[in-house]
């Protein structure tokens, strides 16, 4: 019995002492090599030219300039930058590039800058404003006052270094009384921001 025992006791100090043991060369490289490789493979980036060359097949319709030959908006009131998609008289795919500099983050609110709600349905309106007064019966100069707005919904926060790119469609143009109605939404990163049911305009001459 006492045998048994002293060859358990010697077998237990054997194993403990190995775990003590340094490993050798070869497996200290090889170890480091995987972790090194490991820590290459998650820090690989993409760098700029790939993730520039994403928006590589979006064509610019409207540029900032086109668009100021059309509505009245200025800075720090103007939320439309380009015009990507663009259906005379129906629809229209804007974007606003929302920075850490615009003027309503001052107070909105200081230390977490959100775009107001608000805002984003005037980005909309604005959109929707291009395509109208390009269209037949819309007198240059003329300029579309809000009438009114439905169904609105906020889905996600539109902070700085967002890219805000909205879709107005046209739903009804009554030339003769310069009326207007028209739904649209906002996304960011492919997400829903904002949807507006409907917004009303009325068309008075500048």
């Amino acid at each position: 019995m006492k045998i048994a025992q002293s060859v358990i006791s010697l077998a237990l100090l054997f194993e403990s002492s190995t775990a003590f043991v340094a490993p050798s060369l070869s497996n200290v490289r090889g170890l480091s090599t995987r972790i090194f490789e490991e820590e290459e493979a998650a820090t690989e980036m993409r760098g700029a030219q790939e993730i520039a060359g994403l928006t590589s097949g979006v064509e610019t319709i409207f540029d900032t300039e086109s668009i100021n030959e059309a509505i009245p908006h200025r800075y720090p009131f103007a939320f439309v930058d380009k015009i990507v998609e663009y259906v005379p008289g129906k629809k229209a795919v804007g974007i606003k590039m929302v920075t850490k500099n615009e003027e309503f983050f001052n107070g909105h609110f200081p230390g977490r800058p959100v775009m107001p709600g608000v805002l984003q349905v005037e980005a909309l309106a604005q959109l929707a404003g291009t395509i109208c007064l390009k269209m037949d019966g819309a007198d240059p100069g003329s300029i579309f006052f809000f009438a009114g707005v439905d169904g609105v919904k906020w889905k996600k926060p539109v902070v700085p270094g967002d890219a805000l790119v909205m879709e107005v469609e046209i739903l009804k143009f009554n030339k003769k009384f310069g009326l207007v109605k028209a739904t649209g939404k906002g996304f960011v990163d492919g997400q829903v921001a904002i949807e507006v049911a409907e917004m009303k305009f009325a068309l008075a001459k500048g």
